[in-house]
């Protein structure tokens, strides 16, 4: 369904009984949280919903976005409101986890808990010297690679479940739900190369300002705050989240072990189990 919230078109869905309480899953689309994972946050009102310029909400030019991070905060303020909900449990993952720090910082009333996945206190661009930046091998073969036909389905296909071979750690990789992942949101993308590297990539959030830092205020976070991390993250390796754990008070750690980007299959139980807990 699409909502308005602050004054852009935001497609969203939900599962589960509104009268329980409400979880805020935050990624790039929609997709990034799988059904079967939506569904098995059994006794949790889950939202979930596309960012503008990926997938089907507000799509004007992910390369060049006239709106900034703290716009993108906004969104996420305004969409709990407008589904006639109060303060919501949010969970944000990758550079959706920017946004659901800057939620709880500028919109505490809104948050009820704050979860964080595979995520860092600083926005793209260079890291501080305490933080582990991106491994620099992974990297290498992750962006070495011949760039897909990005308009040709089965070109995208084999091209990023190569990158999540190459990013999901010794434990993580299930070439299925992967494959499976990125036809989805192929299928529900507008089929050119700008708006198939938005969903899939994130490559707005490279052109997005991100002014101004956040991380010396994560010590005003109030909400209770679960880090959530994988121990081979290459991309946002796990040091970040141990920052973020140390830095926003009271802030609990759940290192998953040979894991690395994001939350697959695998982690589900150990996950849907912190996070039912949680947000309870």
């Amino acid at each position: 369904m699409q909502i308005k919230a602050n004054d852009v078109q935001l497609c969203v869905e939900t599962f589960g009984d509104p009268a329980d309480p409400p979880i805020l899953l935050i990624g790039l689309t929609m997709l990034s949280w799988p059904d079967a994972l939506c569904t098995a946050l059994a006794g949790r009102y889950v939202v979930r919903y596309d960012l503008r310029d990926t997938g089907r909400s507000t799509y004007v030019d992910p390369d060049a976005p006239a709106y900034d991070l703290r716009d993108l905060v906004t969104d996420a303020s305004e969409l709990p409101a407008a589904l006639g909900l109060g303060p919501v449990h949010v969970v944000g993952m990758g550079v959706g986890g920017f946004i659901a720090q800057l939620l709880a910082l500028d919109h505490p009333e809104r948050v009820a808990s704050l979860t964080l996945i595979s995520t860092r206190p600083v926005a793209p661009g260079p890291v501080d010297a305490d933080l582990p930046d991106h491994a620099g091998e992974v990297m290498g073969r992750l962006f070495g690679r011949p760039q897909p036909d990005w308009t040709d389905r089965e070109s995208v296909i084999e091209y990023l479940t190569g990158s999540a071979r190459l990013l999901s750690g010794s434990r993580g990789f299930d070439e299925r739900d992967a494959r499976a992942a990125v036809g989805a949101i192929f299928d529900r993308t507008e089929r050119t190369a700008k708006a198939q590297r938005a969903a899939h990539l994130g490559t707005v959030f490279a052109a997005l300002d991100c002014r101004p830092r956040w991380r010396e205020r994560l010590g005003e976070i109030t909400a209770p705050t679960l880090v959530v991390h994988g121990d081979e993250d290459p991309f946002f390796p796990h040091g970040n989240g141990e920052r973020l754990a140390a830095e926003i008070p009271g802030a609990g750690l759940l290192t998953l072990p040979g894991i690395g980007q994001g939350i697959p299959r695998v982690t589900w139980p150990v996950v849907v189990d912190a996070l039912l807990r949680h947000t309870s």
